[in-house]
């Protein structure tokens, strides 16, 4: 009878196998895919020119050099991630436009999580592993942070996430006799004061975010927000500590998950078989 208990137990088999070795298929097929938008057009982007380089020129890029300094390395590296992450208009366009939405092929955790959980950080995701976020090559400020902080601990560089409401920067110990110094990794800005100094003067910054070509109403922007109380963080783990597991996890699991649902489901059918027999 189809609602026998065996019955049942050999659809649940069939069903755990079928799932594994789709999963399996999404996998292998994901191997072969860019998580990184074909295309960008300057009406998708933030500021004019700002075309992500190449992945594996940003990767290159990236590393520190014997010759440099900490400052020197700070001060390059916050140019490099503004050039890599393509900062574009995420409130006008659908998650899948730019992979904001992680698709199914690159991580199906992520992929259900941003479409079924309505929680607003997995429907348009940022990563929490610097490779992938320069990989994909769009991001917004706290992308950008994220991505140096991890690269400054990576080169025994101390620093910190700093929030201000509105914006994200990186706050590190490079300046003379080791004084706070801040980059804004997002518009490729070094700011050589500290965050409670720019708190307590905002207009400290103006002159630096001009000569980088932004503009007056950028500066106007910035005005307000570094004239607030903001906050800090001990690198991504203390910035996005759940979020950081959980991608890590998800990121272990996609693989063995469902090779072990396969193994599982032939385990189940057979020995539903042989009790049959």
């Amino acid at each position: 009878m189809l609602n026998s208990p065996k019955t049942m137990k050999n659809l649940i088999s069939l069903f755990i196998i079928i799932l594994g070795i789709f999963l399996t298929s999404v996998n292998i097929y994901g191997s072969f895919m860019s998580i990184r938008p074909d295309v960008f057009f300057e009406d998708e982007l933030r500021f004019a020119n700002d075309s992500p380089l190449e992945f594996d020129l940003a990767l290159e890029q990236i590393n520190k050099k014997d010759s440099e300094t900490d400052l020197n390395y700070s001060e390059r590296l916050t140019d490099v991630i503004a050039k890599s992450i393509a900062h574009i208009h995420w409130e006008k366009y659908d998650p899948e436009k730019f992979n904001q939405l992680i698709p199914l092929w690159e991580n199906y955790f992520l992929y259900f999580m941003g479409k079924f959980s309505n929680i607003p950080e997995f429907e348009k995701y940022h990563f929490a592993d610097y490779q992938r976020s320069l990989q994909r090559g769009i991001g917004i400020c706290g992308d950008a942070s994220m991505v140096m902080s991890q690269l400054l601990d990576k080169n025994y560089i101390t620093n910190q996430i700093i929030t201000f409401p509105g914006h994200v920067i990186v706050s590190a110990n490079v300046g003379q006799n080791q004084k706070e110094m801040l980059f804004d990794a997002d518009f490729g800005v070094t700011l050589p004061f500290t965050a409670e100094e720019i708190k307590q003067s905002p207009s400290l910054v103006n002159n630096y975010y001009l000569k980088a070509g932004y503009f007056d109403y950028d500066i106007t922007a910035f005005n307000r927000i570094y004239n607030n109380n903001y906050q800090r963080w001990n690198g991504v783990k203390h910035f996005i500590t759940n979020k950081y597991y959980f991608e890590k996890i998800t990121y272990i699991l996609k693989w063995p998950l469902p090779i072990i649902m396969i193994i599982s489901g032939i385990y189940l059918f057979l020995s539903s078989r042989k009790k049959r027999i």
